[in-house]
């Protein structure tokens, strides 16, 4: 067997990928058949029969507990966030995905398992044998900005039906996300619109998928409405913002770009230095955040209007990813399981045209 001893090393245990490639069949294909599916069971015998070669060739052992859960149908999904306690307070920037996984799973009939990043072993929530929890229901949805990578491989290729809510770089991990990347440019051409060309974007040091797809959106934005790109990207913990902001508008920059994340620490930083410095919005710097929850969008010092810029679609984005993974425990097969959904723009009150060239702020 592939997986025997060689050289006093154990080798990994074969998996479904393995299986499809052997079999030379799609890994969805081999689920199919190995959990003894109503489609499964209607594919050609030829196919079938490979499958099952390959999976006794290889030595392939199915997880027992994962195996009889699903052949029971329990009606039954997980929910597990990267993170010590889930987001129950409703001002939590992951609380609108909480609300819509559990309004579809109800919806759907189907009762939630929740997981944290938290362990009675305390190996976090990284730890293969933390994931491994998840196999007592019939699939699982994940959230949280950091995610291991290699037990979220292993599930991929042990054919356990999942999906994750945000973006994944990963090819065979199913998603349903933001588009970012078409907000945020939308957010630079709304500024250029205004006649705006010297902008900052302030992001935080985290290189999450979401903030790679702000700042690539932001790039793309400023490039196409021809913003000046020479230092218009700086990196912040929220600290030291002070001298920065009075820098910029040395360099007459007139508008400030924020990422906005579950931490809030750059936009945090930002307003206090906004607030120390006298200024007001958008009299004296405009001001756009990338983006809030829908629902959660707070107001901007030095004035308190409602920030502009766009709003994230996490609610929905909860309630798709349940559909989604419904389709993938039911083996429905032409299901397009990385899905992006449009975020929603937000005029607020903190855009307007930039102040006269030479007028400083704070002299007035």
């Amino acid at each position: 067997m592939e997986n025997a001893q060689r050289g006093g090393r154990r080798r990994r245990r074969p998996r479904q990928s393995d299986i499809a490639r052997v079999a030379g069949v799609s890994q969805t294909t081999v689920s199919l058949v190995l959990r003894g599916t109503t489609i499964g069971m209607s594919l050609a015998a030829e196919t079938r029969q490979r499958v099952l070669d390959a999976a006794e060739r290889l030595g392939y052992v199915p997880d027992p507990v994962a195996t009889r859960l699903a052949a029971a149908g329990n009606a039954m999904l997980g929910l597990y966030t990267f993170s010590a306690t889930f987001p129950t307070d409703v001002a939590h920037s992951y609380y609108p995905i909480l609300a819509g996984v559990e309004e579809e799973a109800a919806a759907q009939g189907q009762d939630l398992i929740l997981f944290t990043g938290s362990s009675r072993s305390g190996t976090g929530a990284g730890d293969p044998a933390s994931l491994r929890r998840v196999r007592v229901a019939d699939g699982c949805l994940f959230f949280g900005r950091h995610v291991p990578d290699e037990p979220i491989r292993q599930l991929a290729e042990d054919g356990f039906p999942f999906v994750y809510i945000g973006r994944r770089n990963e090819p065979d991990v199913p998603y349903v996300g933001a588009d970012y990347v078409s907000a945020s440019a939308a957010v630079l051409a709304g500024l250029a619109a205004a006649g705006h060309r010297r902008v900052r974007y302030l992001r935080e040091h985290d290189q999450a998928p979401s903030s790679a797809d702000r700042e690539e959106g932001v790039l793309r934005g400023a490039r196409s409405t021809g913003t000046e790109t020479a230092g218009l990207v700086v990196r912040t913990d929220g600290t030291g913002l002070n001298g920065l902001l009075a820098s910029w508008l040395d360099d007459g920059v007139t508008a400030v770009v924020v990422e906005q994340t579950d931490t809030g620490a750059a936009l945090a930083g930002l307003g206090a230095a906004i607030e120390r410095a006298g200024l007001r919005c958008p009299r004296d710097l405009s001001l756009a955040v990338l983006g809030a929850p829908v629902g959660a969008r707070g107001r901007a010092p030095g004035g308190g209007a409602v920030f502009s810029g766009f709003d994230v679609p996490m609610r929905e984005m909860g309630r798709d990813a349940v559909r989604l993974l419904l389709r993938l425990i039911e083996g429905a097969e032409g299901v397009e399981t990385r899905r992006l959904l449009p975020c929603e723009p937000v005029d607020g009150g903190t855009i307007a045209p930039p102040r006269p060239p030479g007028r400083d702020p704070r002299r007035e």
